[in-house]
């Protein structure tokens, strides 16, 4: 590579096409905007349908997308995959080499790809999004051969990355610990806001449906986020404490949602709870910045105990206090800004949001708590500085080889 060429970067990712997997595009921008030549590869989606498009100057390559059931239909799915990233980082090799691959999980079997570039002289960065064996046990119980098997493939990850980046300090602390990666190549950046477009965005008090407050959740609706514990706190205050005061928006998408709509049929509370489905980002906002009150009914489990949820820090940055369940890495993230409630009991979650519920000066405060963290820290333009440091510093390590 010459000294005035710039250095280029591929980015895999499986689990959602792009530009809407969020983190992965602010990470695509952060490079493309420091220089870098950047390429994605991503699977197609119903929005997504082109093979081959630049958006923002990034090259974007899209696959295929396979959905599956059941373990044969799962192996099918991944090893379809696996072979469309193979084939297309090759292409993309050739039209525009690049020096660095990085993965983005799950699943943990994208470090074979780096494993056919390496001899070129290509570095490997795992970016760590989600704990692929505790989600295995978290959607399908127990510690199954399966389990054992994405166990070996994350170590397998961990081993063959020259940079960990980790999502919040718990993950750091796994690839440290169980991965068996040294501290210093490890990185740690969440997934923020960017401030400028929070501070655009207005509230519509419209969308109250004419109640006096306005309670948001904002994800996936799958076992594992915990909603249908949400329902039942829902039920609690509109059938056991009498309040007809608020109205309550799940903002998302996930397999869950034709079961949490019969959950809301049956409980009678269809006039309380609305389903938006997926919705453009600048709609998540708006609602966000007219939500008095936000939600992260997440369960406690090995998976959620060590994750930053994204929806809490889309709330800390509109400022808006959140009642969740008592996770580690939740009050890690939250501190004083959210209420928590005992693990497993959608009644005192209830009362927790009720408590936030009739106190204007509470939430005010907690809101304020929140949203001074995210102007200090919490925010992507510090963490993008972080993320592109990161690869300056490998890079240049490697130079000096």
């Amino acid at each position: 590579m010459s000294s005035t060429a710039r250095p280029g970067v591929c980015i895999i990712v499986e689990n959602q096409t792009v530009p809407f997997d969020r983190r992965v595009w602010l990470e695509a921008r952060a490079l493309q905007q420091a220089g870098y030549q950047v390429s994605v590869i991503a699977p197609k989606s119903l929005q997504y349908q082109s093979s081959r498009e630049t958006l923002e100057g990034i090259e974007i390559y899209r696959h295929r997308s396979w959905s599956a059931r059941g373990r044969i239909g799962y192996l099918l799915e991944y090893t379809m995959a696996l072979l469309s990233e193979m084939y297309l980082a090759f292409k993309a090799y050739r039209l525009s080499p690049f020096q660095v691959l990085q993965a983005c999980n799950p699943p943990d079997t994208i470090f074979l790809v780096a494993l056919l570039f390496k001899p070129l002289g290509v570095r490997f960065v795992f970016d760590h999004h989600d704990l692929s064996p505790e989600l295995f046990q978290v959607k399908f119980s127990g510690r199954a051969f399966n389990y054992r098997i994405l166990r070996f493939l994350e170590r397998m990850t961990f081993r063959t990355a020259d940079l960990c980046i980790a999502t919040n300090d718990s993950y750091r602390q796994i690839a440290i610990e169980r991965g068996g990666v040294d501290p210093e190549r490890t990185a740690v950046v969440q997934t923020c806001a960017l401030l400028h477009e929070v501070n655009a965005v207005q509230p519509v008090p419209d969308l109250k449906r004419g109640r006096r407050h306005l309670v948001v959740y904002v994800g996936f609706m799958e076992v594992q986020d915990g909603v249908a514990s949400l329902i039942a706190s829902i039920e609690y205050l509109v059938k056991r404490q009498g309040r007809t005061d608020s109205h309550f928006v799940l903002l998302g998408a996930g397999s869950q949602v034709p079961f949490l709509k019969s959950m809301v049929k049956d409980s009678h509370l269809e006039e309380f709870i609305e389903f938006t489905g997926l919705v453009p980002r600048e709609t998540v906002g708006i609602y966000l910045s007219t939500a008095d009150v936000c939600v992260a009914p997440d369960a406690l489990n090995p998976l959620n105990d060590n994750c930053t949820m994204v929806k809490n820090l889309e709330y800390m940055a509109f400022g808006k206090p959140v009642v969740l369940f008592d996770l580690k890495q939740g009050r890690a993230t939250l501190g004083d800004s959210a209420f928590y409630a005992t693990p497993g009991d959608p009644i005192d979650f209830a009362q927790k949001i009720a408590t936030l519920l009739d106190s204007e000066s509470l939430r005010k405060s907690m809101g304020d708590l929140a949203r001074q963290r995210v102007v200090e820290e919490l925010n992507w333009d510090v963490q993008r500085a972080i993320y592109v440091n990161a690869f300056a510093t490998l890079l240049n390590h490697n130079s000096h080889r």
